[in-house]
């Protein structure tokens, strides 16, 4: 005997509806339905369980607020992935960008005559992974830092596997030209 969904149950199409019309019950319940799909996928790019449930919510409140953006071309969990994959990306470009901020100012604040490394000439590899082009970056974090496969980065950046391959080349090609290897 197959089982049939209830008919009465609201479907996602129409909770998105109810959702965009303000009803926030709908998205409640959007929410309960894909909250540990979300956290999950915050966990793994993170690495860091509360870094996960900040990016978790960061990711609902963007949905809130991006909800009219939703064209229903795809499922809405499919949607909500590839918003929280861009969440993701985000907070760890701010955190780099934070990073390579403090580095700096480090850098700047030793002197030879301390017997510190003069400014400009130290390149760590936090900068050196910063300093790479935006594409190579993101692949080379979400490969080899983050350990996803490249069949899935190819489906989150919305590229073929193959240009996920030529971009993790060039990104570690560059890596060893900036470290001096």
């Amino acid at each position: 005997m197959q089982l049939r969904p209830d008919p009465s149950a609201p479907d996602e199409a129409r909770l998105v509806e109810r959702a965009r019309s303000g009803d926030t019950g709908a998205f409640e319940s959007l929410y309960r339905s894909n909250v540990g799909h979300v956290y999950a996928l915050c966990l793994r790019m993170s690495g860091d369980s509360e870094r996960a449930e900040r990016l978790t919510q960061d990711a609902f409140v963007t949905a809130w607020e991006k909800l009219s953006t939703f064209r229903g071309e795809a499922a809405f969990g499919s949607w909500l992935h590839r918003l929280t994959v861009n969440v993701v990306l985000q907070d760890r470009r701010s955190r780099l960008r934070r990073r390579e901020r403090l580095a700096r100012a480090a850098t700047e604040a030793e002197s030879p005559a301390t017997g510190g490394i003069g400014p400009g000439t130290r390149i760590d590899l936090e900068r050196a992974i910063a300093g790479l082009p935006e594409r190579a970056r993101l692949v080379f974090i979400l490969h080899d830092v983050e350990g996803y496969r490249h069949e899935e980065i190819a489906e989150m950046l919305g590229t073929a596997v193959g240009t996920s391959k030529a971009q993790l080349h060039r990104a570690r090609r560059l890596l060893r030209e900036m470290m001096g290897r």
